[in-house]
């Protein structure tokens, strides 16, 4: 029994607040007993949607479960290099193929087609749509992140900014190609905005029960402690299992002794989480690197180069070699070698020209990763910024990912994208509502025709 209350996930109140409940039914006659019956079917199809989800996720990381031999079709809107989408491809045990994606951005296109397939369009979506001779292709999910910048707060003038509205297209897409599901990725501060509640509101019009939070990459097993917004509207009720239960813990909250999938501290995690993953267990591996531009050899060692420092700059690095050191720490120990705006800004930017922990998962990688002055950058011991390739494990990304493009080009890559794990157990998420989605239509249909 008790087993049985840990794995639902029930917290001592929630559990009191249940029994309450059923013998306030019992006490109030015929409807009371009818309500009891449909609150006790509401939970035991709570309990299978955890369970397959649970089942989803073991099939693709241990192949502990069986699971429906069933593809389904992707759209990727916004798509980037494609982070997301590969998250929900067999590279990480998904079944779902992309059949349709776009992007503004000629190299995005470039590197999402070398992997994916040549079906990537490069344009404006708002004008491909506008165009009747454009046939966008029948889906089953629709995913992406319209652009961010306009919600960033790196952005200081992001009120009205039009990037905010990208969202309309997106959702025409997904009414044109029929999907029973989407995901919108996106920064925090989008959540609670105005744009926000909008969202909400076409998809609810459009027939979709929408949910969203804000999930930390480390959480899921990236070695990142990256936080994104994530919006996901379905034909049936996700908040059952949404947002996805957690993989992965932070040590440092303390340990987790418990192996049984329940509610740890107000975080629901899967059974066996594991710690985060740290820096360490994803660029430990790597030599030191060679030259200062993309290497015509096999990966991982290709996008494995570092830069040109000025004499000056590798000053800088070595006067503050220890982990986790910053900008503060070089202006106590060679306040001579500190640039005269750093001293006079006596507050905020702690991450700037700060160095990596081993044992810690990274801190955001953004865009210009390779400038340690715009964030914690800077390789553990060695002194020099990180690389591409170490940046693009942080993210997840497996070394047989082809990026195509300059290295400025593919520095935007891979700081824009969503990490491929992040996105796998989102994905999780969607084929068990799509499946449940199947099957209560499938159901639906059984009693049509037995009826008719």
């Amino acid at each position: 029994m008790q087993n049985d209350l840990a794995q639902s996930g029930c917290t001592c109140r929630n559990l009191l607040f249940t029994i309450e409940k059923l013998k306030g039914m019992l006490y109030s006659g015929f409807e009371g007993w009818a309500d009891m019956k449909k609150y006790a079917k509401k939970n035991e199809y709570a309990a299978l949607l955890l369970k397959e989800d649970e089942a989803a996720y073991n099939h693709r990381t241990c192949g502990q479960s069986t699971r429906k031999n069933r593809d389904f079709k992707l759209i990727d809107l916004f798509s980037g290099a494609g982070g997301m989408s590969l998250g929900f491809s067999k590279s990480f045990g998904h079944n779902f193929t992309s059949v349709w994606a776009n992007d503004f951005n000629k190299y995005c296109v470039d590197t999402y087609n070398a992997n994916f397939g040549n079906h990537c369009v490069l344009g404006d979506i708002s004008e491909i749509l506008s165009d009747r001779s454009v046939k966008i292709p029948s889906a089953d999910v629709v995913i992406g992140g319209p652009p961010c910048q306009g919600f960033s707060l790196l952005n200081k003038n992001r009120e009205g900014d039009p990037r905010n509205q990208l969202w309309r297209p997106y959702l025409e897409v997904v009414k044109r190609c029929g999907a029973k599901v989407f995901v919108i990725e996106n920064v925090p501060q989008l959540l609670g905005s105005e744009e926000h509640k909008q969202i909400v509101e076409t998809a609810e019009m459009l027939g979709f029960k929408v949910v969203s939070d804000k999930l930390c990459a480390a959480d899921y097993g990236v070695p990142q402690t990256r936080t994104r917004a994530v919006i996901i509207g379905s034909k049936i009720d996700p908040s059952i299992i949404f947002p996805p239960r957690k993989t992965h813990y932070n040590p440092e909250k303390g340990g987790i002794q418990n192996t049984i999938g329940i509610t740890i501290q107000n975080e629901a995690y899967l059974h066996s989480p594991q710690r985060w993953r740290t820096v360490k267990d994803a660029i430990s591996d790597l030599p030191e690197p060679e030259g200062a531009g993309i290497r015509d050899v096999p990966p991982p060692l290709d996008l494995h180069f570092g830069r040109s420092p000025t004499p000056l700059s590798v000053k800088r690095y070595k006067a503050i070699p220890e982990e986790g050191m910053n900008r503060f720490d070089l202006q106590r120990i060679a306040p001579e070698l500190t640039p005269d705006c750093w001293i006079r800004k006596k507050t905020g930017g702690t991450d700037l020209f700060g160095r990596l922990w081993w044992d810690r998962p990274a801190f955001t990688i953004r865009t210009e990763f390779f400038k340690p002055e715009k964030g914690r950058y800077l390789h553990p011991e060695q002194h020099r910024p990180i690389t591409h390739r170490e940046a693009a494990r942080l993210q997840s990304f497996p070394d047989a990912f082809i990026f195509t493009g300059t290295k400025i080009e593919i520095a935007k890559q891979i700081g824009n994208a969503v990490p491929p794990l992040l996105a796998a157990r989102i994905a999780d998420i969607v084929y068990v509502l799509l499946t449940q989605e199947e099957e209560c239509a499938w159901m639906s249909s059984i009693k049509t025709n037995e009826a008719g």
